[in-house]
């Protein structure tokens, strides 16, 4: 049988045990706390004082060009311009995607849009003669307002935005889900691709 000093010996050993694993359980939740802490106080401070060009996520950090885009007038009459700020891109077919994906978003000053809302870009391929081929969803048919004034600022205010601003594209082919369509509400064919025209534009525009 133990004595009572080795028993003495063990409870303390055990005391002593027990207060090192107190003490190691203790600082691991105080560095979690301070952990915590810094991480919190660094967010709140990003939020507060947010770095020196604000946010930016992948998108957002892309180099950006200025563009010409073409929307219509309140008469719908004629096409108008608008600048915008969108990514720079690699080559001319991603760039003239982008444009066309502006030109969907709609006008930001207040202009007539050209396009029915919700409207998708599905594909788009420049060919070997500078001509693009741009394809949308069914619902550009299906939801078009319709007559010769609403076709023909869809037609050229695509035409032209893309032509304006993307050398390598003389001409645009309008596409329905991939397919060629005969016209959009059967006003103004579809069957050709179509060029920058100019007297379609407002006045003001002409002359810049």
């Amino acid at each position: 049988m133990a004595t009572k000093k080795q028993k003495r010996i063990t409870e303390l050993k055990n005391r002593k045990k027990k207060k090192g694993t107190q003490k190691l359980i203790l600082a691991i939740i105080g560095l979690a706390v301070v952990g915590f802490l810094i991480f919190f106080f660094v967010t709140l401070f990003n939020v507060i004082y947010p770095p020196i060009g604000g946010r930016t996520d992948q998108k957002g950090s892309k180099e950006k060009q200025s563009v010409v885009l073409y929307f219509s007038d309140a008469n719908e009459r004629f096409l108008v311009s608008e600048k915008r700020l969108i990514p720079k891109m690699g080559s001319p077919v991603q760039q003239a995607e982008e444009i066309v994906r502006a030109l969907l978003d709609g006008s930001k000053t207040g202009k007539v849009n050209t396009f029915p809302p919700e409207v998708a870009l599905k594909s788009a391929k420049i060919e070997a003669n500078s001509t693009i081929f741009v394809s949308f969803s069914k619902n550009l048919v299906q939801d078009h307002p319709g007559g010769s004034a609403s076709e023909m600022a869809t037609v050229y205010s695509l035409t032209n935005s893309l032509t304006a601003n993307i050398p390598e594209i003389k001409a645009v082919k309008i596409l329905i889900e991939g397919q060629e369509v005969d016209s959009l509400k059967g006003h103004i064919s579809l069957k050709q691709p179509f060029s920058f025209n100019r007297e379609y534009l407002a006045q003001d525009v002409k002359g810049q």
